[in-house]
């Protein structure tokens, strides 16, 4: 299996994931490790506050009540439910393991007593001083001397000074070949089989006393664990439904802002809640478990396809960019959303490379977020794009327009290793891709991503050095 790309995804005050970001472009990956909370550094502390300050400085002449809803939808957004998320992830990880011991647990006591049932009808068969191993020994000897272990006998009879040495040599040779199934019957030999079946049967039977206590109690801490997980849950939910209530406050009343600062700071406030919210939806969609664990290139169909999150208001066109396009792409004019349906396998005057939907790209990566992503914003996006990294390329040769201007909607390709603002670095097998959600008055771009290392699907950041990368457009 793959690893994918490390790095932090945003800083939180409190406790924080250190997650490995794992994001193959048609690849699925290896789940990231249980995360690990920390306390958060000083230099991410005072990046926060910076960011408090230079958040609050934007807000400068906006009402107290309208400012105080756009603060705390961004405390909501950058602390308080990646905080949660991790918590409740963390403590969904814990059950499921409590859960896995406490069934493992049962099932070797169920081999325990079918053992002992199995020991109870030989005794009522053939007695409870009948010796099991002395039976093995003769048996062995019987299809040793008719069978092709001939001459391992032989040897056994050779080497053998004494009736007794070959006997013991015999049944040191059954011991050896016969397989055990179960933890209950390898507690039988540790007191040896050629010990009488009453005394076996005493083993079996202590260890299903000591199988049941532990089933008990791994029962009860799964339960527990469980509920744990359920309370995360439940708290999760509750800060994702305040973060819904006060996005919808604040849409109502941004015709209130007047000053173009104010108004940026409250759109990139309200649209990371609104990609939170899509996470939310697409975990509640029960789609990202359809495909499981592989190395392969969008090898296993899912049904991924059905997610469709609402759409995201349409920004002002931008400026045409500059068109390095290798393709010959037409009709561009960068209205979001735009005019391909979902599924369309032609559009904007050339092939989109859409063939079977979404449903080559493995569950939760980058590539299947860029997929569902550009088709809800009616914007052509193919099947087979490949990793994250080659989607700049495919788009080239099915004529597509690709160049370094970020635009919303567009696919935001990182290449193979590429730096990443000295933050993190793009994985050196897959690379990576994103889609521009908004392009900041300062160059910045606000994206929305995939990758099974993201606590959320999708998952945000900023970006400050836009112009590093390529962007698939129309």
């Amino acid at each position: 299996m793959s690893r994918k790309m490390t790095r932090q995804v945003r800083p939180i005050v409190g406790l924080m994931l250190a997650s490995a970001m794992f994001c193959a472009g048609g690849v699925a990956v290896v789940a990231a490790p249980a995360p690990q909370a920390h306390a958060v550094s000083m230099s991410e502390y005072q990046a926060k506050v910076s960011n408090h300050a230079k958040l609050k400085s934007q807000l400068a002449g906006v009402s107290s009540d309208l400012a105080d809803t756009i603060l705390q939808l961004a405390d909501l957004n950058d602390s308080q439910i990646p905080a949660a998320v991790e918590a409740a992830e963390s403590a969904q990880q814990a059950a499921e393991q409590a859960q896995s011991l406490a069934e493992a647990t049962t099932q070797r006591l169920q081999a325990a007593q079918q053992d002992k049932a199995n020991l109870e009808e030989q005794i009522k068969q053939t007695g409870s001083d009948y010796d099991d191993a002395k039976a093995a020994v003769a048996q062995l000897a019987r299809e040793s001397f008719h069978g092709s272990s001939t001459s391992d006998v032989l040897d056994f009879v050779t080497d053998s000074t004494t009736a007794d040495d070959f006997v013991n040599k015999m049944q040191s040779q059954a011991a050896v070949t016969r397989s055990e199934s179960n933890a209950a019957t390898d507690a039988a030999n540790e007191l040896n089989t050629s010990m009488n079946r009453k005394d076996r049967l005493g083993a079996i039977e202590q260890k299903i006393t000591q199988l049941k206590e532990q089933a008990d109690q791994q029962a009860a801490s799964a339960q527990q664990a469980a509920s744990e997980a359920s309370a995360k849950q439940t708290a999760l939910q509750k800060l994702r439904d305040e973060g819904t209530v006060k996005r919808e406050k604040l849409e109502s009343q941004k015709s209130q802002l007047t000053t173009q600062s104010a108004k940026e700071a409250a759109d990139i406030v309200a649209m990371k809640s609104q990609i939170d919210s899509w996470n939310n939806q697409y975990n509640n969609s029960n789609n990202a478990a359809v495909n499981p664990n592989n190395n392969q290139q969008q090898s296993r169909p899912n049904n991924n396809t059905n997610y469709n999150p609402a759409p995201a208001p349409a920004p002002a066109p931008a400026p045409t960019p500059n068109n390095n396009n290798s393709g010959g792409a037409s009709g561009m004019n960068y209205a979001v959303p735009g005019n391909c349906p979902a599924g369309s396998g032609y559009c904007y005057g050339h092939n989109t490379g859409n063939t079977v939907g979404g449903a080559a790209y493995p569950s939760r990566q980058c590539t299947l977020w860029a997929y569902l992503r550009r088709s809800q914003l009616s914007l052509p996006v193919g099947s087979y794009m490949g990793n994250g990294a080659d989607w700049a390329n495919t788009a080239r040769g099915l004529g597509y327009l690709v160049n370094n201007t970020p635009h919303v909607g567009a696919a935001m390709v990182f290449a193979r290793g590429q730096s990443v603002g000295g933050h993190w670095t793009a994985d050196w097998q897959y690379g990576h891709v994103a889609v521009v959600e908004r392009v900041n008055a300062d160059g910045s771009v606000l994206i929305s991503e995939g990758g099974t290392g993201f606590a959320t699907f999708p998952a945000w950041e900023t970006i400050s050095n836009a112009g590093a990368y390529q962007y698939v457009h129309y």
